[in-house]
């Protein structure tokens, strides 16, 4: 039996005037995939991925994110994804619990789930001496994985993570992958933008983009295999080069 898609896209093309900052993309990504999104500065994918979370309308294509069509169905997607920025997650003026119960309360969980949600949380993370603590006091490699567990507070069926370990120390990054390996474990599917290429051979499989095309689908290892490549690194250099368009 096949696993059934959780996010498909077919020729999805946004466009800014004249500029084409996303041209004509077509891939899918199976449910309790971890589904890497790579791509220089300027490459489009900030751009895809906001399409695809329901907070940047497409200029034409065709796209579904957990069953929902991304062109008339933006709030029902928002709704049933979790997402991540690099730069915004969490309310640095709250603490912990606020924050969590902040979240949960936006995605209409009862105060009872909230807390027996933060409760597994703080268990989870080892952090219930920083229940009550601002975030903003809190080191980077913590406030990452606090931030990973308010962006699936409420047991989204897809979780989009945008370079979520972006500063963070190789152990605190390794620390952080293991979270998302078991949320994969558990059925949650993760769309994941990072610079790391070694964090890229932790996903089934990854996609570079191009000045806003997909240049290489497949799996870590298929495509060292087709480039001659020993590492994701030097997979990315090799499509890097063909670029035309800079940040």
């Amino acid at each position: 039996m096949n696993p059934q898609k959780a996010i498909t896209a077919k020729n999805l093309t946004k466009t800014f005037g004249d500029f084409v900052a996303v041209n004509k993309i077509s891939f899918e990504v199976s449910e309790g995939e971890i589904f890497g999104f790579l791509g220089a500065n300027g490459a489009g994918k900030t751009t895809a991925m906001r399409m695809l979370c329901g907070l940047l309308h497409p200029s034409s294509g065709e796209g579904h994110v957990a069953g929902f069509d991304i062109f008339r169905q933006a709030q029902k997607i928002k709704e049933n994804i979790g997402y991540m920025s690099q730069r915004f997650s969490l309310y640095d003026d709250l603490t912990t619990f606020e924050n969590m119960r902040l979240f949960g309360g936006i995605y209409g969980m009862s105060n009872s789930e909230i807390k027996s949600r933060a409760d597994y949380w703080f268990s989870e993370l080892s952090l219930k001496n920083e229940r009550n603590l601002l975030t903003k006091s809190l080191p980077l490699g913590i406030k990452q994985k606090v931030a990973f567990s308010v962006a699936t507070f409420h047991h989204p069926k897809i979780v989009f993570l945008d370079e979520p370990t972006g500063g963070v120390d190789p152990i605190a990054r390794r620390t952080f992958w293991e979270l998302i390996y078991k949320a994969a474990d558990e059925g949650m599917t993760v769309f994941v933008t990072t610079h790391y290429m070694d964090e890229a051979e932790y996903c089934h499989r990854i996609s570079i983009m191009v000045d806003g095309e997909i240049h290489a689908l497949d799996t870590p290892q298929n495509l060292k295999k087709a480039l001659s490549a020993e590492n994701i690194y030097d997979v990315f250099i090799k499509l890097a080069r063909e670029a035309e368009r800079g940040e």
